[in-house]
């Protein structure tokens, strides 16, 4: 209780704020849910059946895959051009 009541109206207003935004977030992640669980049901018609659209998980999402684009992003070497500019960057600020 201390803690609320020192808080000024700005610090009140901020929080509330946060706490809207992360109820947003909440919301955003249940409609995906929701969504996914819609596309993973989907089925297609093949001769005079319908069958699904995905028969393994790993067809609808692809954790290594993933997880690849992910590693490989960090891994982007910088070309010389980006690596002078970077030094003079430095010596111009006064770090290098």
């Amino acid at each position: 209780m201390y803690d609320i009541e020192i808080l000024s109206l700005y610090e009140y207003r901020m929080r509330m704020k946060a706490y809207q935004l992360s109820s947003i977030d909440k919301e955003y992640d249940m409609h995906k849910q929701a969504w996914l669980n819609f596309v993973v049901q989907s089925t297609k018609e093949q001769g005079k059946k319908q069958v699904p659209v995905y028969t393994k998980f790993k067809d609808f999402f692809d954790y290594d895959e993933r997880i690849n684009e992910i590693k490989g992003t960090q891994i982007k070497r910088l070309s010389k051009r980006q690596k002078r500019m970077a030094h003079l960057a430095a010596r111009v600020n006064g770090r290098g």
